[in-house]
């Protein structure tokens, strides 16, 4: 049985413990906790009690003791749900350590952080595999299949539009992310995944990027442009508000224990007001991207749509492929006013007009022949349906693939690059060559690697 640890115990972990606790408890013990607010311990101590009685809980250690727990709790493996500023020095001390890592993307926020990984993984030779979910949603699979199968020649430019909506969307700016030096921006934090989902479907390198974009809805000074009244500094308040941008932590059994019973450990707000001050992050981007193989990619985030989901669309020599997928069709509130944030609530299916409904659809048209649609297999859980899945790919280990969906170091480097060239771009107003931002680094070396995260 594999010896698991999770480092990071926010509501991310939690796909994670129920896997080990669960449907996979054949494969692995959870054997310690890396985590410094003690009072999201006990919430997972509790979970941990009434998922296994009588089994000794798992060990707790503080970030700082990492390498510490790794010896002496004889971790085999950790999975790493920690803030993305934090992944660069807890994923190398694990490796070093002599345990290998699963990382929630982003792999990191910075080029020093990747270098850190990558020195890390080149001086251990253990594994580090990044969990991509989104690869393993049948929908996202459906279109990898039909550019691999060549029904559209070959790929000359893609264009790709994520709509964030307003409960989503806004939840970024009222959490650890709005902080830029934790998250790198939405360019780092979100879009990692869309540039692996681009990269995946090309299996393609990115060569270049252009990137422009800003803060237009959220923050204090737009509220004041658009003469916004003066606003509670946090959502959790007294009287309750019926403000939709506002998040009352007592209002979600998950996020009051979390969270809001736990603050006073570290001071951290979960629910802090959208429309503050100190927001250091875009809330709409655009992004260019060449390919090595000459394919040019068209990217656009907004977060604060007024419904959630994307539009991918490929150009090839011999026809096009468009996937639309409509993942909550309206932001509506519940009985007190507030967004519900789980998107696959009945509440969130349709608009009350019907007309935009949930859905998906994936439909290929070659020269002069008539669109047809592609069927997309039906899928269980998050993500798309692709988190069972990822899970199994995780915790039983791979198996042979033909589209390639497990991730590892070299994927997670590509995808992250992308949005760290984009950060560069955005500040200086100029392309950025990959290899120039790579030069003088150890970063080429793991880029070439073969990935042992793929079977």
């Amino acid at each position: 049985m594999t010896r698991y640890a999770i480092i990071g115990t926010g509501s991310r972990a939690r796909m994670y413990i129920d896997a080990l606790l669960g449907p996979f408890s054949d494969t692995g013990d959870l054997v310690a906790w890396c985590e410094p607010n003690p009072g999201r311990l006990d919430v997972y101590d509790d979970l941990v009690a009434r998922a296994r009685p009588g089994v000794p809980m798992p060990v707790r250690y503080l970030p700082a003791d990492l390498e510490t727990m790794v010896t002496a709790e004889r971790v085999d493996r950790v999975i790493l749900t920690s803030p993305d500023h934090t992944h660069a020095d807890l994923a190398a001390g694990a490796l070093r350590a002599g345990a290998d890592v699963v990382v929630e993307k982003p792999l990191t926020i910075d080029l020093a952080g990747c270098e850190r990984i990558a020195d890390a993984v080149a001086a251990t030779g253990r594994s580090l595999v990044l969990t991509f979910n989104y690869r393993y949603a049948p929908r996202n699979g459906a279109l990898k299949d039909v550019i691999d199968s060549g029904r559209i020649g070959t790929v000359t430019s893609m264009h790709f539009e994520w709509a964030l909506d307003t409960a989503h969307g806004a939840d970024y700016f009222r959490r650890w992310h709005r902080d830029r030096a934790n998250s790198g921006g939405l360019l780092v934090h979100k879009a990692s995944h869309h540039f692996d989902l681009v990269n995946w479907w090309l299996t393609d390198t990115p060569a270049w990027v252009f990137a422009a974009g800003d803060l237009r809805f959220y923050g204090r000074e737009n509220a004041i442009a658009r003469g916004l009244p003066a606003r509670p500094a946090r959502g959790t308040v007294d009287p309750p508000t019926r403000d939709p941008f506002a998040l009352d932590l007592r209002t979600d059994p998950e996020l009051r224990r979390l969270y809001y019973e736990t603050e006073h450990h570290d001071g951290y707000l979960r629910d802090v007001d959208v429309f503050s001050a100190g927001i250091s992050i875009e809330d709409n981007m655009s992004v260019m991207v060449g390919y090595g193989r000459g394919s040019v990619l068209t990217y656009s985030l907004n977060a604060h749509s007024p419904w959630e989901g994307y539009r991918v669309t490929a150009n090839g020599t011999e026809g096009r492929a468009e996937l639309e997928v409509v993942e909550r069709s309206a932001v509506v509130p519940d009985a007190h006013g507030h967004p519900i944030l789980d998107a696959n609530s009945p509440a969130n299916v349709a608009g009350a007009d019907g007309v935009r409904a949930r859905g998906q659809r994936l439909l290929v048209q070659r020269h002069w022949e008539i669109a047809e649609e592609v069927p997309i297999p039906a899928g269980e859980g998050g993500h798309g349906g692709g988190d069972v899945q990822l899970l199994t790919d995780v915790f039983r280990g791979p198996a042979l693939d033909p589209l390639g969906r497990p991730a590892g170091l070299a994927d997670g480097l590509r995808s992250v690059l992308v949005g760290i060239a984009a950060n560069s771009s955005r500040r200086t107003g100029a392309r950025v060559d990959v290899a120039d931002l790579l030069a003088g680094t150890s970063v080429h070396a793991a880029l070439a690697e073969p990935d042992p995260a793929r079977p």
